[in-house]
């Protein structure tokens, strides 16, 4: 179902791309500017792909950032991009980059393309992946998916095995898993779960972590950079609308207060988890924005318009991802034609 929802929608890019409607209506929906959204930038992708979708390559990323600047498209950091939404500045296109989690490929890969270009960006962080209280726990599914020929796991009807063998069993099993993981238990729970099923099927989730993201010196050292900026993502990487409410302002609280005591600033934007509608609602843009925030960015599909001067703390991105790694996809995206269409029956400037 997924490949084919991209197909479709690469087809409709396609589309309005070579019959030049995108171009027409970019007036219309492209907005003042828009936010580019990132995980990981790395040459190599994982395993079977199960995590493709996070994944872009350097050289897509270098290629892309020159494609949009010939476009004319003025590249700011999120402290620019926050003034001119304020002001209303709307008399050129701007971008504003960010990538989420804090991964190493970010300072290995995505940051020298950013520097040999002079483009800002904001690299969002979640101290307790950092410090190892949080796990990358649907990259360790993944892992075990990938590693194994079947898995077995606990659910209340029993346990279950699923069949690994083939690429696209991994898929599948891979899908049931995340369900399992997101609709049947609760967030505690769920990490409660994916660090069983690790160390049943032998997965070193420290090493990982290691390996995966950056160090705190590293993020210091990036911290340093005046392209750079880190802004925060929570504490333990939370779906926050499945948290009580205090515990879920502390995670945003909590994640800047310690970036602060980390790095000697404390970070004016911040990244939900997750991001879509059934994990940022009203009641979590309303946190953030208590949390001291000057911005929240979402995951939800979309361009910055005049209206969100008054939403800094829901703002839409672009996703920049490894489904769609051809220059002409994202900048039909940036022209707004399929926000429509990714918005069908909601507001396009909401909560």
């Amino acid at each position: 179902m997924a490949a084919l929802t991209t197909f479709l929608r690469k087809a409709y890019m396609i589309g309005a791309r070579y019959t030049g409607v995108s171009s027409l209506l970019s007036p219309v929906l492209g907005g003042v500017g828009a936010i580019l959204m990132l995980h990981h930038v790395s040459p190599r992708q994982s395993g079977c792909g199960l995590n493709a979708h996070l994944c872009v390559t350097p050289d897509f990323l270098q290629r892309l950032l020159e494609g949009l600047r010939d476009d004319g498209v003025v590249f700011v950091s999120m402290d620019e991009a926050a003034d001119r939404l304020s002001a209303g500045h709307g008399d050129e296109h701007f971008i504003a980059v960010t990538l989420d989690d804090g991964y190493r490929d970010n300072l290995q890969y995505a940051a020298p393309v950013f520097r040999a270009l002079d483009v800002p960006y904001t690299i969002h962080v979640c101290p307790g992946l950092i410090d190892g209280a949080a796990d990358l726990w649907w990259e360790l599914l993944e892992r075990v998916v990938d590693d194994h020929d079947a898995v077995t796991y606990e659910t209340a009807d029993g346990p279950k095995t699923l069949d690994c063998r083939s690429v696209r069993q991994k898929h599948y099993s891979y899908c049931v898993l995340m369900e399992h993981a997101t609709q049947a238990l609760d967030e505690d729970a769920q990490r409660v779960f994916v660090r069983r099923l690790s160390e049943t099927y032998g997965i070193d989730r420290d090493e990982h972590r290691r390996t995966q993201l950056m160090g705190w010196d590293e993020i210091a050292s990036l911290a340093t950079d005046r392209l750079a900026a880190i802004g925060a993502h929570t504490v333990n990487h939370y779906q926050l609308r499945r948290l009580e409410r205090d515990r879920a302002l502390s995670e945003c609280v909590r994640s800047a207060d310690i970036l602060e005591e980390r790095l000697g600033e404390r970070p004016r934007h911040f990244a939900f988890p997750y991001g879509k509608q059934n994990a940022a609602g009203a009641r979590e843009v309303e946190l953030a924005r208590e949390a001291g925030f000057t911005t929240a960015v979402t995951t939800r599909h979309g361009v910055l318009l005049p209206g969100h001067a008054e939403r800094m703390h829901a703002l839409p991105r672009i996703s920049v991802n490894g489904y769609y790694q051809r220059v002409g996809y994202v900048q039909t995206m940036l022209t707004g034609i399929t926000v429509p269409a990714a918005n069908y029956g909601r507001r396009l400037v909401t909560v």
